[in-house]
């Protein structure tokens, strides 16, 4: 399926691992330009140099999400050198757990305002793209956890505040075809990735959190990056506020 997003310059917030380095190079793959950002510039410097050799345009930069200025400034002028911006995927998190005031104050910097300056300094040349081409699309990774809970936490509740945010925006640009929507993964392995760690370090908590995943498996980032790139893409051009579960069946709610 062709998903008309050759051309289309993609900008990614935490592309360098993971959903977000998966989410670029599915972009990369259908023909999008892409910008990646994270703290690391040596991971940053290798996902750019192998996005690009699959003949795309692609850059990078060492940016610290929870830096307002910094950031806004980057995707600014990530935008002048793609020659604008047609999607933004806010993917990047601070994953930080317990209820303490710290894991609070973190994950809310990192993800709530994050995404708030990321849209902010992506809004103009969304909108462009949406008055030139009649679709530009925002896509947000949150969590299953944002409507699933065992105990206080920080973490779900942040993520809750992405996808009410998502909707508002949603309702607020759908006269201007500028869209919003949201991913919510269950758990995901990678390596590297906290399950991972969770596998290495805590093997009986692994277990118990693949007991729970009624397929047998936890997803892949692949998994998660074909549904976002999908809702990024033209043909999801009629989708909008929506928070699309990929999660294997791991949540118990339904979804009406």
């Amino acid at each position: 399926m062709d998903l008309q997003l050759k051309g289309k310059n993609a900008v990614i917030l935490g592309g360098t691992r993971g959903i977000g380095r998966a989410i670029a190079e599915t972009l990369a793959a259908e023909g999008a330009n892409v910008a990646v950002c994270a703290r690391n510039a040596e991971q940053v410097a290798e996902a750019v140099a192998a996005l690009g050799a699959t003949g795309v345009k692609a850059l990078g930069a060492s940016v610290d999400i929870m830096d307002g200025p910094a950031l806004k400034a980057w995707i600014a002028a990530a935008g002048e050198e793609l020659g604008g911006i047609d999607i933004l995927v806010s993917n990047a998190g601070a994953m930080a757990q317990g209820a303490d005031a710290g894991a609070w104050t973190q994950n809310f910097q990192l993800d709530v305002l994050g995404l708030v300056n990321a849209f902010d300094a992506a809004k103009p040349f969304l909108l462009k793209s949406a008055e030139t081409h009649g679709d530009a699309s925002v896509v947000i990774i949150a969590s299953v956890s944002a409507a699933e809970s065992d105990a206080a936490s920080s973490y779900g509740p942040i993520k809750a505040a992405l996808i009410h945010y998502a909707k508002g925006l949603s309702r607020q640009y759908a006269p201007k075809h500028l869209r919003t929507n949201v991913v919510s993964p269950g758990t995901v392995y990678f390596e590297g990735g906290v399950w991972h760690m969770v596998e290495k370090n805590a093997p009986e908590m692994f277990k118990g959190a693949m007991a729970r995943n009624p397929m047998g498996r936890m997803a892949t980032p692949q998994d998660i990056a074909n549904a976002a790139v999908f809702l990024s893409s033209p043909l999801s051009s009629f989708t909008s506020g929506i928070n699309m579960l990929v999660d294997g069946a791991i949540s118990r709610r339904v979804n009406f």
